[in-house]
């Protein structure tokens, strides 16, 4: 019984690459828009119904394999080095964050990604909605962590707020950067640097002033701890 259920557990990973891999090349090739599931379905020589088993909408499609950092932000808060403040260990991950976006955009696949993506108002939707969820994620792990262990800033009064809009201007910071790059990627000839590394290098630098700015205008912990709501 074990070999068969893990036959059709290798099966299932493989159909699902297999419909995952042949929409994003149809999506490359000739936009989000233009693609059907049913394109999708007859270029993998599945049912239409098959890919709605794996992937309840083209959008989820077009972005599975590529959002790590729905949960990324939050995880680098529950996850970090003992010793290392939430915010701290926020400010590393969205600087490694950034590194990764401008790596993408120096690569052919990264650049046909971004210019899809950019060309449709259902997937920069998606994204958006995305990014609610990564904040809502972020906010939940700060409000675990400084109710357990205090470290909040001291305005406003309660943890729960305090998390709320530390994780929602945090990341939106950090999309304003991204969709920035995205931007010049998509400007003028020469808008980006030669090097794809001093690209990097750039991209990095202008993330970690923007993070140290939001970290240095947060109010000092309060003596005591904060109130716990929510």
């Amino acid at each position: 019984m074990s070999d068969v259920l893990d036959r059709r557990a290798r099966k299932k990973a493989q159909t699902r690459a297999l419909i995952r891999e042949t929409a994003q090349a149809l999506f490359a090739e000739r936009g989000f828009e233009a693609i059907t599931i049913a394109d999708i379905a007859a270029a993998a020589d599945v049912a239409v119904q098959t890919v709605f088993n794996h992937f309840p909408t083209k959008e989820d499609l077009f972005f599975d394999g590529h959002t790590p950092w729905v949960d990324g932000a939050a995880e680098s808060v529950r996850s970090r080095a003992p010793g290392t403040t939430p915010l701290e260990a926020l400010h590393a991950y969205l600087i490694e964050r950034v590194a990764v976006h401008a790596r993408q955009l120096a690569t052919p696949d990264g650049r046909v990604f971004e210019a899809t993506l950019e060309a449709s108002p259902a997937l920069r939707a998606r994204e958006r909605e995305l990014q609610h969820e990564a904040t809502a994620r972020l906010a939940d792990a700060l409000f675990e962590t400084w109710t357990a262990e205090g470290g909040a800033p001291a305005v406003p009064t309660d943890v729960r707020t305090a998390a709320s809009v530390t994780a929602a201007v945090w990341l939106a910071a950090v999309r304003t950067l991204i969709v920035q790059h995205r931007q010049l990627l998509a400007g003028p000839a020469g808008a980006l640097p030669a090097d794809p590394e001093e690209g990097v290098a750039l991209a990095c630098s202008v993330a970690a002033q923007v993070f140290s700015g939001l970290s240095s205008t947060l109010p000092p912990p309060a003596a005591g701890r904060l109130r716990r709501t929510g």
